[in-house]
């Protein structure tokens, strides 16, 4: 089932995920649901935040991107509980991001793009795994998600300034996209 996305401004985004065990129920469920969320909006990556669920899972497949980022070939993986550590090996790179929940804007952001990763798969089975190039900036991005960050949140003020009305249009639900949406309710 196709899943309605959270847009900027739902307080959902900005809450810290939980973690979650075995036991969560319809866990499977959500999972492929997510997949198939992020697929019908030509998505590289979900985190439950952004389909209104504040725990701590991640859905990723960048495996669309291969060509110009080898290193997302066969990168489809369910990441729950995933603790990110930043190797800073290298120089940032400035790339523009996007988002599911922010439909129609696109910012450069700043990240190192090397990252070592521990995480659950959809069996709860352990892994740690180190990343680098776009699948680790993908991973980056969606982990801010959990942590109750967006991108926006790694640009400049004066970026933020250029594209407040923007940013305050998606609070009240003006999104231009193909995919349902579920915007900030006004109380």
């Amino acid at each position: 089932m196709i899943l309605p996305v959270y847009l900027y401004g739902h307080p959902v985004l900005r809450q810290e995920a939980e973690d979650i065990d075995a036991d969560y129920p319809g866990l499977n469920k959500l999972i492929k649901d997510m997949f198939e969320t992020m697929y019908n909006a030509e998505g590289v990556g979900l985190a439950a935040p952004q389909v209104g669920k504040s725990i701590a899972v991640i859905v990723i497949d960048g495996t669309p991107l291969a060509k110009d980022f080898p290193e997302c070939a066969d990168s489809k993986m369910v990441l729950i509980n995933p603790q990110l550590d930043i190797i800073e090996d290298c120089e940032p790179v400035t790339r523009s991001e996007g988002c599911l929940s922010l439909p129609g804007l696109s910012e450069n952001v700043k990240r190192t793009e090397h990252v070592r990763l521990e995480w659950l798969d959809e069996n709860f089975k352990p892994h740690t795994a180190e990343f680098k190039g776009f699948i680790s900036r993908i991973i980056q991005h969606e982990y801010d998600h959990l942590l109750g960050e967006v991108y926006t949140d790694h640009i400049s003020s004066i970026r933020k300034q250029m594209i407040r009305n923007k940013l305050h249009n998606l609070e009240r639900g003006k999104a231009k996209c193909d995919y349902r949406t579920v915007a900030k309710q006004n109380r």
